[in-house]
């Protein structure tokens, strides 16, 4: 998926500056340089608005979403979000980072997956379906990032699940991971060990049993008595 987003370079850097930025309705933000297969470009700090922005980390694609970023109405360049910070209490939006990437050369980059289908383990064996893998790191171009990897569990019984080979055909993209590692998995459920509960016996037992200091102190009164 590809969108636009357009920003304004700012020049004043620093906590203050950005305070003030974000009490205007907009966030600090850095374009780092890098090459868009033409030219070489230095790093530019901008504001955004953080409604735009926020759609586009909402988006299917989220922070794989290739972005037609603009400065100043300048010509656009062709960006990924590296990093972006939220407030941990209100979860707004306070920072971000964009870097520059080359349509002709290819990029390592996290894509989620996406299960689809309800396993039969789970329908008719009561199991529950387990991720160990929530993403996969794929090499590919910047137009052919996926905006998610479907992992189909339909089939899928306790003690069965899916590994990266299983999703290799018929892909634009080159797993950066292990093909034998497992993303899924169908697993039984767990069972709770329940204490077991104590013989009358036993309870008889512990409750006559008397202290070791009250022993000895019943042993002296016993040999008081003897001594009288």
């Amino acid at each position: 998926m590809q969108t636009t987003l357009h920003t304004e370079e700012r020049t004043e850097r620093g906590k203050n500056p950005a305070r003030r930025l974000r009490r205007n309705g907009r966030i600090p933000g850095v374009l780092y340089g890098g090459s868009d297969g033409q030219s070489v470009h230095d790093s530019v700090s901008v504001s955004v608005d953080p409604s735009m922005l926020s759609r586009i980390l909402h988006s299917d694609s989220g922070v794989n979403t290739l972005i037609g970023l603009t400065v100043d109405s300048g010509e656009p360049s062709q960006v990924l979000i590296k990093d972006y910070q939220l407030d941990p209490v209100t979860d707004q939006l306070l920072h971000v980072d964009f870097y520059r990437v080359a349509m002709d050369k290819v990029i390592t980059v996290d894509v989620p997956f996406e299960l689809k289908g309800e396993a039969k383990g789970v329908k008719l064996q009561g199991g529950l379906v387990e991720f160990v893998q929530r993403e996969l790191a794929v090499e590919c171009l910047p137009t052919e990032i996926p905006g998610h990897i479907e992992v189909d569990i339909s089939d899928l019984m306790i003690g069965q699940g899916v590994r990266v080979r299983d999703l290799l055909e018929g892909v634009s993209w080159k797993s950066m991971t292990a093909a034998d590692t497992l993303i899924v998995h169908v697993i039984a459920p767990k069972v709770e060990e329940t204490p077991e509960e104590e013989t009358e016996e036993g309870v008889v037992e512990e409750a006559g049993e008397v202290p070791d200091g009250q022993k000895e102190e019943a042993a002296v009164d016993a040999g008081a008595k003897t001594g009288d």
